[in-house]
């Protein structure tokens, strides 16, 4: 291994590819060779969450061989750290997913080792690689590093634990407070409600009071500044817009992360994403965007495909990647279980995407903000995940128009597993993005899926077509009306001059 990695005159990809085949073969030589075994009977466990078989023999390998791995970890890590990914950025998604899975799999490896000594020093060989790959892992100088950055962030999570966790500014106050209430105050969900922020200059001290002041029931609102838990020098989240949103879920205290934007409204309680089918089949439950522009955005589905070269089989099913369509997700709420350590690791590079340099040069400019980030770091760094099995739907209001009948508005409408109303974006607001409107409720009566979008402008409503027409049902238009008649009584009591 060392031979190898000594040829620094080659071109940094061969050897990185070579390096990278060379400590896999050899760690899984190590881990699965019978020599190794010190007994005449194995027992092989298949682990799915951190995608390796997990050896029972391990622990018991032969102290010379574990050690030689543990150099060969090391000679990788070095040449990682050696030959970082440089910009231009935008041809290094895919080299840093292959990059992450190895991490991920020396993590693995290391929690499986029982020699202090060997565990010790793949530790160290994980700090610097995860440091070296994302520079934003290193914590805050006042922040003290106890076991190491990745080690301490892995700590911090509460095994077990589950929160809604919103990422809100002075900007979106508003409809952050609206949020809350209704899912204290209609839905009656018990889960600890997590706002994060980017310093008092992202959500001032009077107004972290004024929706603290808000919650009647349940546990109390918590707050967390992410520019403790982060090293903001690359990543620059007051000024960053979405970009919070990733480094909120990867910073969160909570180990099941249910990421809502503040203006997500719930027909249903936020708990049942837990149980989820899918959640709970991959740790990774997302939603899919409106099914837009079908090779309209040929530069955007070529960088895709040119940075994926094996796709999953989630990714196999999606019509942005089988017909080239536009958008592929919709970022609006997306849940995590950080306790699976290909997700963990598939986060790091979903917040890499959103550092400041990576958003800049690439990310926020061939995509929409954060939305493709979450599915395309989770498929890059081999994670398992599922959207949703429809194509973001509408909840409006029912018009006709040349005899036809059609659904508008100015939101995005999900489903659960069972087809039923789950949630949708764009605030309780009849329509946000109209300047004129931002005092005008109305209760939605219909919603569609699966059928033919009518994008309008920007500020203006969209309407899907050539779908059944549904009406909302009692119990949904209870839900809503109880969530309006909220937001307007918590109006009076936000926007105080």
């Amino acid at each position: 291994m060392s031979a190898l990695l000594a040829f620094r005159g080659l071109r940094p990809a061969w050897v990185g590819f070579t390096a990278i085949a060379a400590v896999t073969l050899l760690s899984l030589f190590l881990l699965y060779s019978p020599r190794l075994q010190t007994s005449t009977s194995t027992t092989t466990v298949p682990d799915p969450v951190n995608h390796i078989i997990a050896d029972s023999t391990f622990g018991e390998a032969r102290q010379d061989d574990v050690g030689a791995m543990a150099r060969a970890i090391n000679e990788t890590s070095q040449y990682f750290i050696d030959y970082p990914l440089q910009p231009p950025f935008k041809e290094h998604f895919g080299e840093l997913g292959h990059r992450s899975r190895v991490l991920r799999d020396w993590i693995a490896l290391a929690d499986q080792t029982r020699d202090p000594t060997i565990k010790a020093q793949i530790s160290d060989a994980i700090e610097r690689t995860a440091i070296s790959l994302y520079p934003f892992l290193e914590k805050p100088k006042e922040t003290p590093v106890v076991k190491g950055n990745v080690a301490d962030l892995r700590a911090s999570f509460e095994k077990g634990s589950a929160a809604v966790v919103i990422p809100t500014s002075d900007k979106t106050l508003r409809f952050a407070a609206h949020l809350v209430g209704t899912l204290r105050s209609v839905h009656n969900s018990t889960l600890p409600i997590q706002v994060v922020y980017a310093g008092d200059d992202d959500l001032a001290p009077d107004n972290r009071l004024r929706l603290a002041g808000i919650v009647e029931s349940g546990p109390p609102l918590e707050f967390l500044d992410i520019m403790t838990v982060f090293n903001d020098t690359t990543l620059q989240l007051q000024s960053g817009g979405w970009a919070i949103k990733a480094f909120a879920a990867l910073g969160s205290r909570f180990e099941k992360v249910i990421l809502a934007d503040a203006d997500a409204v719930f027909f249903q309680p936020p708990e049942v994403l837990l149980e989820h089918e899918a959640f709970v089949r991959t740790g990774a439950l997302l939603f899919h965007d409106r099914l837009l522009w079908k090779d309209v955005f040929p530069v955007r589905n070529e960088w895709f495909e040119s940075q994926i070269r094996h796709p999953g089989p989630e990714l196999k099913k999606s019509l942005v990647w089988t017909e080239r369509y536009a958008e592929e997700g919709d970022s609006g709420l997306v849940v995590l279980d950080k306790s699976r350590l290909d997700i963990l690791v598939g986060l790091f590079h979903i917040c890499w995407q959103n550092s400041y340099a990576v958003r800049e040069e690439t990310t926020y400019k061939i995509t929409y903000g954060d939305k493709e980030t979450w599915w395309f770091g989770l498929e890059l760094t081999g994670a398992s995940y599922e959207f949703s099995k429809h194509y973001g739907g509408i909840v409006g209001w029912k018009k006709v128009d040349k005899e036809k009948e059609k659904v508008c508005s100015f939101v995005i409408a999900h489903v659960d597993a069972q087809d039923r109303l789950l949630w949708y974006n764009g605030g309780l607001l009849k329509n946000k993005g109209n300047k004129n409107m931002q005092d005008v409720y109305d209760v939605p009566t219909h919603w569609m899926v699966d059928a033919e979008w009518e994008k309008g402008a920007k500020q203006d409503f969209s309407c899907m077509k050539g779908g059944k027409v549904r009406a909302l049902s009692e119990r949904e238009i209870a839900v809503i009306e109880q969530s309006i008649d909220l937001a307007k009584g918590l109006d009076k009591v936000i926007l105080v001059p």
